[in-house]
């Protein structure tokens, strides 16, 4: 669901992640349709048109809060993404400079007892 590159993803990534997300949206749409002809189940004085556009109502506005939530959480993986390369990146070079000082203070002491 991301147009983010990372690792093991191929050139069919691209379809997976729009399946994906197809599939999550219609599952979306499903669970907004069974919550609003549960919402208006217990309304018996309504008639099937009042019925229908209470529904309709439902279901969209379920939808725009659906759609909000997964743009915010997908702002969020995008958030955390850069924060963990961030990290990452910081801690790669800790690792190769304390590696180089180590290899470094190891061929200045060789080189001493050697000489000596």
């Amino acid at each position: 669901m991301s147009d983010l590159p990372g690792p093991g993803r191929g050139a069919d990534s691209g379809l997976s992640n729009e399946v994906e997300g197809y599939l999550l949206w219609q599952s979306r749409i499903a669970e907004a349709t069974r919550r609003a002809q549960a919402f208006v189940r217990p309304m018996e004085w309504l008639t099937t048109a009042q019925r229908t556009e209470i529904e309709q109502h439902y279901i969209a506005d379920s939808l725009v809060q659906a759609r909000k939530d997964l743009e915010r959480i997908a702002a969020r993986c995008v958030s955390l993404r850069a924060e963990y390369e961030s990290r990452y990146r910081s801690l790669r070079r800790r690792c190769v400079g304390w590696t180089l000082a180590a290899c470094a203070c190891f061929t200045t002491v060789a080189t001493l007892l050697l000489i000596l």
